[in-house]
């Protein structure tokens, strides 16, 4: 990524207002969430490309041209990059030749758990110079992730980070309306024994393989299970933001989302790749890169995607260098014995310092 000059004006003005969009879709879907039932909310309302858009996704996304196209001229145009919009994205202001910056957004990233009041969701942006389709996550200057909390929840964080000055965080009581400060502390302990560590398998089709891929790494790292004991834990939560939190509260220490390397056994079985991870679920990485969180593709290379809502992206977060160093080599030796990593891609050496 090359170096942006940006004037500290421009990214304080960028920051708060991708801020303020985060709390208005937070607090305009709590509300539906109030009044509406679960059946309302739940209803399909787009399944022709891509994730199905449900009735409680529309609520976030309408919030999204009105929030921002009164400020994109002054701040050089935007090209907001969001699943809902027609082609992907939109350039702002309406008519308007080019663009300063690209802005992508995730309304709702965990969407079923929320409109079912199981878990919390999350609104996730993240702001870069505006390159065109060369733009990439990794060329993020702002990110920014605000919790979108269960009726029965009065607490909600908020997270964000500008590159280069460590990540941020809030908690915020909807009651009162206090805000407190939060400190963003991932696990500093190098191994996953009794704590939680995962491979996502949210969806049928190969949850079987991920399964035996992760009881492989368990059985590695921790040996055989003991009877009567549980050596380490997992949490199946639907939403990459959300996993993102969990590895940067030190919650959890380890989670890989490998879904895309799944095709070759679904294709196996005469299935088509179902619903994988996208750069939208994924932009606000600077933040868990800046708490410390390393984050890679299964290759090991430091975890980067195109700003678009196409890509199909695999990726790995370790809380810690020595998480990583530990597991890594495992994990790749697990996925080259099934055919889902190139013999060629070497074991990546670790860094010396963490979110590399």
């Amino acid at each position: 990524m090359s170096v942006v000059r940006v004037a500290e004006s421009t990214v304080e003005e960028l920051l708060a207002l991708v801020r303020g969009l985060q709390r208005a879709i937070r607090d305009g879907v709590v509300e539906a969430c109030t009044r509406r039932s679960v059946e309302a909310l739940s209803q399909a309302d787009d399944d022709a490309s891509g994730d199905t858009i449900f009735a409680i996704d529309r609520v976030g996304e309408e919030l999204l041209l009105s929030h921002i196209e009164p400020h994109a001229e002054r701040l050089g145009g935007i090209v907001l990059v969001a699943e809902g919009l027609a082609g992907g994205s939109v350039l702002l202001p309406r008519g308007s030749s080019g663009a300063a910056w690209r802005l992508i957004v995730d309304p709702i990233d965990g969407t079923r758990g929320l409109m079912y009041q199981k878990r919390s969701a999350w609104v996730l942006s993240a702001v870069a110079p505006e390159r065109g389709e060369q733009t990439r996550l990794a060329d993020s200057i702002i990110a920014v992730q605000t919790e979108i909390p269960t009726l029965k929840q009065h607490l909600s964080d908020e997270l964000w980070a500008i590159a280069g000055r460590g990540a941020h965080a809030e908690r915020y009581d909807r009651l009162s309306g206090a805000v407190s400060r939060l400190a963003l502390q991932p696990s500093q302990l190098p191994h996953i024994k009794h704590g939680y560590a995962m491979l996502s398998r949210f969806f049928p089709g190969a949850r079987d393989e991920l399964a035996a891929i992760d009881d492989e790494l368990a059985f590695a790292l921790l040996g055989p299970t003991l009877a009567g004991k549980a050596s380490c834990f997992e949490e199946q939560y639907a939403s990459t933001g959300g996993q993102l939190y969990e590895l940067m509260i030190g919650h959890d220490r380890f989670n890989a989302d490998l879904r895309p390397l799944m095709a070759p056994v679904l294709a196996a079985r005469g299935l088509p790749l179902g619903l994988c991870c996208h750069p939208y679920d994924l932009c606000s990485l600077l933040i868990a890169r800046e708490a410390g969180v390393v984050l890679t593709d299964p290759s090991g290379s430091p975890l980067d995607a195109p700003m678009n809502i196409d890509a199909d992206v695999a990726w790995v977060g370790y809380a810690n260098a020595s998480l990583r160093r530990n597991i890594e080599p495992v994990l790749q030796a697990a996925l080259r014995r099934r055919g889902l990593l190139e013999d060629a891609a070497a074991p990546s050496k670790a860094p010396d310092t963490l979110g590399s």
